[in-house]
C-alpha cells in the first residue's frame, strides 16, 4: 500500500518524510513505506513523534527551498487544518534568502530581452534591493532618465518547482487514498490549487497584466500607487516597472501620524480592497506591511502582485453578506452563509456549527475598536467551519489571510481604524458600484432578449391557463405534507389504540374470572383468568416495547434532518 517510490525523487521522498516524522505523523511515514528512506540519525533528530515545537516547522521549510516556503505560506491561511500556534509560526516564515549572481542576472535579462544589460538600461546596480525564493529584484535606470526596478527570475527555478511537485503529487494521491485527513481534507486539491497559483507566480507576464489592471481598477484612489510596469522591457521571466521611492510602512515612527492625515490615508485604502475584493473580483492577496510603502507625497504604494486573488459575482456577493452579517452581529445569517458557501460533509453538525458561530460573533461585539480584526474572525469562521464539517473554498481562506493583513496595514496607519465601522459605511456604495459595474450593454442586451421572449411567450401562456381555469382542468401541485405518510400514522395510532382496549378488555375479564372457582386452576387461581392476565402482560410489555422503539427511531431521523 505504500508509494510507488521514483529513483529521480529519492531525496525529496527522505526529505518528506523526515519532515514528517520530526512533526508528529511517523504513521503517515510507516504506512507510505517510506520509512526505509530514514537512517538512524534521521530518527534521534526528528525526536519521534510530536516532538517538534511550530517555529521548527517554518524553519524546517525554508530550508528545504523555495517550493516549501510557499507552501508554508499557503499552509499559514488554512486555519481549519493546523492548529493557531503553527498558523502564527509559518505567517511568519520569509520568503528571503541568498542572491544569486550577478553574472546570471546578465545572462537571463540578454537571453529575454535579447540585448545586453548596458544596451537596455542605463546603469543597473549589480547589488539586488531583495532576494527571494522565485527571484530578486535590481534597481536600474532606464535610457531616458526614469528609475526603475527590474525582477529577475533564479535560475533553475522551473525545474526545480516541477519536479519538487511532482513528488508531492505522489505523496498527495497516497494521503488521498489511505488516510483519514486526505479524504477529508482532499490534499490532492489542494495541491493543485497550489500549483496552478505558483504556475501564474512564475510567470512574469501575469504579474505585468495585474499591474496594469489593478492600476486601471483603482484609479479613482488618488492616494493608492500601483507601480507602472514596462511592457516593452518585460518577459516571463524578466518584469520591469516603476520605481516607487518610499518607507517600509512597518517602519513608520511617530512622527509620520503628526505629518500626515493618517486616518484618511487608512479608509482610502480599505475602500480599495473593498472595491478589489467585492466589486472587480480581483485582489492583491498579499499586502503584508512589508508589500505596502508610504511614498514621501502621503500616497500608499501596493508592490509585489504576484500573488493575486479571484472572486467569482457570486462569491463576491456572498462574501458582502458575510461581512455586513458580522460587522453587524448577525450570527444566524453568518452561519447560513457559510453553510451556502461550503460542502457539507457527513459529520457536520448545524446545531453545533451555528452556536460556534453565535459565541464568535458576540465576542467580537463586545470587542474594543484596537481589537477587532475582521481577517481574523473570517480564519476563525474558517476553522470552526473546518471543524464541524465544513469543507470551505480556498478562495475564502485567501480572502481571510487578505484581510487579516489589512487589518495590520490600517492599524498600523490609523490605530484607531474601525474596519467594523468601515465596512457598514461603504456597503451601500459598495452595492452601487456592483449595480453599475452589471448594467453594461452585454447585461443590458440579454435582459432586452430575456424581456422579449418573456413579452412573446406571455400571451400563449395566459390563454393555455385560461382555458384549463374554463374546461375545470386547472390543477395545483403543492408539496407540503405527504398525505400518505400522514394516513400511515394515523393507522398506527388507531392499532395502538385499538391494541390497548383489547389489553384493558382482556385485564378486566380475567378480574371478573377471579370470583368464578373452576376445577382448572394455575398456581392456585383460576386457570382460565391467569391465562387472560398472561396474555394481557405480553401484549403490553410488546406495546410499551415498540413505543419506545419507534420514538428511538423518530429521534434519530429528526436529528439526522436537523443536521442537515
Amino acid at each position: 500500500m505504500g508509494i510507488s517510490l521514483k529513483p529521480e525523487h529519492l531525496k525529496r521522498y527522505k526529505d518528506l518524510a523526515v519532515l514528517a516524522w520530526k512533526h508528529g505523523r511517523s504513521d503517515i511515514v510507516t504506512t507510505a513505506g517510506l520509512d526505509e528512506l530514514l537512517d538512524e540519525d534521521d530518527r534521534r533528530d526528528g525526536n519521534g513523534p510530536g516532538g517538534s515545537k511550530a517555529a521548527e516547522l517554518a524553519d524546517d521549510l525554508e530550508r528545504m527551498g523555495p517550493i516549501f516556503i510557499k507552501l508554508g505560506q499557503v499552509l499559514s491561511s488554512r486555519t481549519d487544518i493546523l492548529p493557531p500556534e503553527y498558523v502564527a509560526a509559518l505567517s511568519r516564515l520569509q520568503d528571503n534568502i541568498e542572491p544569486f549572481d550577478f553574472g546570471q542576472v546578465e545572462q537571463i535579462v540578454q537571453e529575454e530581452l535579447g540585448v545586453r544589460i548596458s544596451k537596455a538600461f542605463e546603469s543597473f546596480e549589480a547589488t539586488p534591493l531583495a532576494a527571494a525564493s522565485l527571484g530578486q529584484v535590481h534597481r536600474a535606470r532606464m535610457r531616458d532618465g526614469r528609475e526603475v526596478v527590474v525582477k529577475v527570475q533564479r535560475p533553475g527555478i522551473r525545474r526545480q518547482i516541477a519536479e519538487d511537485l511532482e513528488a508531492l503529487a505522489e505523496i498527495a494521491e497516497f494521503l488521498d487514498r489511505h488516510t483519514e485527513m486526505g479524504q477529508r481534507f482532499r490534499i490532492g486539491e489542494m495541491l493543485d490549487q497550489f500549483r496552478t497559483n505558483l504556475v501564474r507566480e512564475l510567470d512574469y507576464r501575469q504579474e505585468l497584466r495585474h499591474l496594469q489592471q489593478l492600476s486601471e481598477n483603482l484609479r479613482g484612489f488618488d492616494r493608492v500607487l500601483i507601480p507602472a510596469p514596462h511592457e516593452d522591457y518585460s518577459t516571463s521571466r524578466v518584469l520591469t516597472m516603476d520605481f516607487v521611492r518610499g518607507t517600509n510602512i512597518s517602519s513608520l515612527g511617530p512622527l509620520a501620524h503628526l505629518e500626515r492625515d493618517m486616518k484618511d490615508l487608512a479608509e482610502q485604502v480599505f475602500r480599495a480592497y473593498m472595491k478589489q475584493i467585492l466589486v472587480d473580483g480581483i485582489f492583491h492577496a498579499d499586502p503584508h506591511p512589508g508589500n505596502v510603502l508610504l511614498t514621501h507625497d502621503g500616497k500608499v504604494a501596493l508592490i509585489d502582485l504576484g500573488m493575486v486573488g479571484h472572486l467569482s459575482p457570486s462569491m463576491q456577493s456572498q462574501m458582502l453578506k458575510l461581512l455586513l452579517a458580522i460587522s453587524e452581529g448577525r450570527s444566524d445569517e453568518a452561519a447560513e452563509i457559510c453553510i451556502e458557501l461550503g460542502e457539507r460533509l457527513e459529520e457536520f453538525n448545524r446545531i453545533s456549527f451555528k452556536r460556534k458561530i453565535a459565541e464568535l460573533v458576540a465576542q467580537q461585539q463586545n470587542s474594543t475598536v484596537q481589537e477587532i480584526q475582521i481577517g481574523r474572525l473570517v480564519l476563525e469562521v474558517v476553522r470552526i467551519a473546518g471543524a464541524s464539517g465544513i469543507r470551505t473554498p480556498p478562495e475564502f481562506t485567501m480572502l481571510g489571510k487578505t484581510l487579516l493583513n489589512l487589518d495590520e496595514v490600517g492599524r498600523t496607519l490609523d490605530p484607531k481604524f474601525d474596519p467594523n465601522d468601515a465596512i457598514r459605511r461603504n456597503a451601500a456604495e459598495v452595492m452601487r458600484q456592483r449595480l453599475q459595474k452589471s448594467a453594461t450593454p452585454g447585461n443590458l442586451f440579454a435582459s432586452a432578449i430575456e424581456m422579449r421572449e418573456f413579452v412573446q411567450e406571455l400571451p400563449g401562456r395566459v390563454n393555455r391557463i385560461l382555458d384549463k381555469v374554463a374546461n375545470d382542468q386547472l390543477r395545483i401541485d403543492i408539496e407540503a405534507i405527504d398525505e400518505n405518510a400522514l394516513i400511515e400514522g394515523f393507522q398506527k395510532v388507531a392499532n395502538r389504540i385499538t391494541v390497548g382496549l383489547v389489553l384493558a378488555a382482556l385485564i378486566i375479564g380475567a378480574a371478573l374470572l377471579m370470583d368464578i372457582q373452576t376445577s382448572f386452576t394455575l398456581f392456585g387461581y383460576p386457570g382460565l383468568a391467569i391465562i387472560f392476565f398472561l396474555l394481557a402482560a405480553t401484549g403490553g410489555l410488546v406495546l410499551v416495547f415498540n413505543i419506545f422503539l419507534h420514538d428511538r427511531r423518530m429521534r434519530s431521523s429528526g436529528e439526522q434532518r436537523a443536521r442537515r
